[in-house]
């Protein structure tokens, strides 16, 4: 079983490449954090930022975006930002059919919509340059509240296949995008999750991803949903605060507590757990809690580590067991 995972880095417009994953952070935190050390939480927004990413055919016949060429992967980058924070995205088609880069949650102009019935598309071999806004909460002329940015969002294709890009978004042309908002708290570690159609992460059944990380860092867990089917997420052993960020503000926050959330096409959430939190180091499933889903393949480990690495109960290599690599 293919298993993604990476540290967060600080990266100033640049990308640091891991097992399977590429990410662009635009937000500064340490590799790790003691636990009598507050963790590092974002910085205000306000900064003009420059990425070039490229849409590629793979070798298997899925396609993907990457931040160098030859260095696609599915799902794409990472893309965070800060609220205030604009990003300008040169992208390069290098593929031999029109693609483009839309994006969900963000403020754009029609022209960095990304569609081919507005032309703002990319023929094969072409560039274009798309700019992505972001802006913290505040109130209107009117009186009335506007919300920020802030929040777990996706980008896509829009073309491929069909003028919806049904075919690219089926192949892998998809990927995370995570808006700060000033002083949320920053994680050790975070892993990207979706659901497209029967697959995770293009995955097919009994081939999902694992991801690992040791008992007492802090995950985040983004988790997208794309095809033709609605899911329920569902992580064994965990549990997190339906809102925003997934925790709690104060002992006085509302915010429901779940582990199960129900999840359709183009939905996109995140969340923040303490690995093994209470319950210890061990591999813990997730999986789409649709009965018949699951026994399609839609499940994968989230595997927790004691400080020595060790992981209770985790047999790599056991016959019945999809292997880590």
């Amino acid at each position: 079983m293919d298993r993604r995972s990476f540290n967060r880095r600080l990266l100033t417009g640049g990308a640091v490449a891991a097992t399977g994953v590429t990410s662009l952070s635009l937000a500064s935190a340490p590799d790790a954090v003691s636990a009598e050390t507050p963790p590092p939480t974002a910085p205000a927004g306000g900064q003009v930022r420059h990425l070039k990413l490229y849409a590629e055919k793979l070798a298997d016949g899925q396609m993907g975006y990457g931040l160098r060429k030859g260095k696609a992967t599915i799902p794409g980058p990472l893309i965070e930002l800060n609220e205030g924070d604009t990003l300008h995205i040169e992208f390069e088609n290098t593929m031999d059919v029109p693609a483009s880069l839309h994006v969900h949650g963000v403020d754009y102009d029609v022209a960095s919509d990304g569609t081919k019935l507005n032309r703002s598309h990319v023929e094969p071999g072409g560039t274009r340059t798309y700019t992505w806004r972001t802006h913290a909460p505040g109130r209107r002329k009117d009186g009335t509240w506007r919300a920020g940015s802030a929040g777990y969002w996706h980008y896509h294709d829009h073309v491929v296949g069909t003028d919806h890009g049904t075919g690219g978004i089926r192949k892998g042309l998809y990927g995370p995008v995570v808006v700060r908002r000033k002083g949320d708290i920053l994680p050790d570690k975070q892993f990207t999750i979706v659901f497209n159609d029967m697959t995770i992460n293009n995955k097919p059944g009994h081939q999902s991803p694992n991801f690992q990380a040791t008992v007492g860092e802090r995950v985040e867990i983004i988790s997208i949903t794309h095809g033709e089917f609605y899911h329920t997420f569902h992580i064994h052993g965990h549990r997190w605060a339906d809102n925003r960020t997934g925790m709690l503000t104060g002992p006085d926050d509302p915010s429901r507590i779940v582990d199960n959330k129900i999840t359709g096409p183009a939905d996109s959430f995140g969340f923040q757990v303490i690995a093994g939190e209470h319950v210890g180091a061990g591999a813990w499933m997730y999986h789409c809690h649709v009965q018949s889903h699951s026994d399609m393949g839609m499940a994968g480990l989230f595997l927790v580590a004691k400080p020595d690495g060790t992981i209770p109960g985790y047999e790599p290599h056991h016959p019945t067991t999809p292997t880590a690599h």
